[in-house]
This record gives structure tokens, C-alpha cells and sequence, in this order.
């Protein structure tokens, strides 16, 4: 594709490739406990079954299990607890090689995107210490009784981008990502890393 300019865009998926492992259940387990973590696990695992076997929507099963654990809790703790827990994710669970490649592009002045399936109240504070980063990923209803974004995964990714750089032909795109959920952003990029 030809390009206008030499603008270029760094797209990052979160979990997996920013961090080593999912943040959701990570983040359910610091924030609830261990005890009541294993047991709305334990209820909700015919559904878990169900979405392994791609019979049920990811996305759907993701928020019934989100709104179990934090329906009934106030949107403030709630953000506290996501900036709480960036702090455990730059402690444990941060990849170094992806940090110091963000932090490369930033000082090439290129605009960064971290584009993702798990919660903004946690994914945003975990960016922040990289400092000028946009965060794009799933919205929570204000009393946490599910979302009201779509589930950022697969071509919704792609989707998200295109609503704030809708001009392809304006940039050039490097994306890095860990999963299928990452295909279509890999496939759409002109510069794609794998991570493993």
C-alpha cells in the first residue's frame, strides 16, 4: 500500500505480549481472593467448557463471569484495585524485551497504541508508566454489571484502530501480538511481530 507520509503508528496487544500471562483471572484472584476466586470459577465452569469448545462467545462468557465478582462493588474501589494491580504486573508479570520495545518507539516519536481485550481500569494504569501511550480496550459499565464495548479480540481490534486512525493510507503499522485473538491486527500490519 502506498503511504502519504512517513507517519508511523506501534500497536501492542496486552496480555501475553506486553505481560507473560492473561491479566483477567489474575486480576480476579488479586481483587477477590483466592477462596471465592476458585469457587465462581467452580460455578462457572460448565460455561468456561462451553467457550473452549467455541460454543459459546468468548466475549460473553468473559463478562458473565466479570459481572459475577464485581456487580456489587463500588466503581471507585474498583479503580483503586486496577491501579493496585499495576503495580503487581510491573513487579511479576511485565515482559522486558516488549517494555524497552515500546519504550523504542516512543522515542522514534512514533504514536503508540496498547489495543485490548481485558479492562481499561487495569490495562490503562499499567501503561501509564510508559508514559505518552493510548489505551484501547473493553469498557465496563459503571456498576460493573458487564461491558459496554465490545470484546476488543480479533477483528474487533482492527475495528478499534480504524475509529481513531481511519486514514491506512496516512501511517505505516507495526503490531505486535501473542495469540489468534491478534491475527487480523498482525495481518492488517505492515510491519507484524509474533511474540511467543
Amino acid at each position: 500500500m502506498e503511504r502519504t507520509t512517513d507517519r508511523t503508528i506501534a500497536v501492542f496487544d496486552f496480555d501475553g505480549t506486553i505481560t507473560t500471562k492473561d491479566t483477567l483471572l489474575l486480576f480476579i484472584r488479586y481483587a477477590c481472593g483466592t477462596k471465592r476466586f476458585l469457587l465462581g470459577m467452580l460455578l462457572y465452569s460448565p460455561l468456561i467448557a462451553m467457550m473452549l469448545l467455541r460454543l459459546y462467545p468468548n466475549g460473553r462468557c468473559k463478562e458473565k463471569i466479570f459481572a459475577y465478582f464485581f456487580r456489587n462493588m463500588p466503581y471507585a474501589e474498583f479503580k483503586q484495585l486496577g491501579e493496585d494491580f499495576a503495580r503487581f504486573v510491573h513487579n511479576n508479570i511485565m515482559r522486558s524485551e516488549i517494555a524497552e520495545r515500546i519504550k523504542w518507539h516512543i522515542s522514534q516519536g512514533h504514536k503508540v497504541y496498547v489495543i485490548s481485550a481485558s479492562v481499561e481500569e487495569w490495562v490503562a494504569p499499567c501503561c501509564k508508566a510508559f508514559g505518552d501511550i493510548t489505551v484501547l480496550a473493553t469498557k465496563v459499565k459503571p456498576d460493573l454489571s458487564g461491558f459496554i464495548s465490545k470484546n476488543c479480540y480479533g477483528q474487533e481490534k482492527v475495528n478499534r484502530l480504524l475509529e481513531v486512525e481511519p486514514d491506512r493510507k496516512n501511517y505505516y503499522l507495526y503490531a505486535y501480538g501473542d495469540s489468534r485473538g491478534d491475527r487480523e491486527m498482525l495481518a492488517f500490519a505492515d510491519f507484524p511481530t509474533l511474540v511467543h
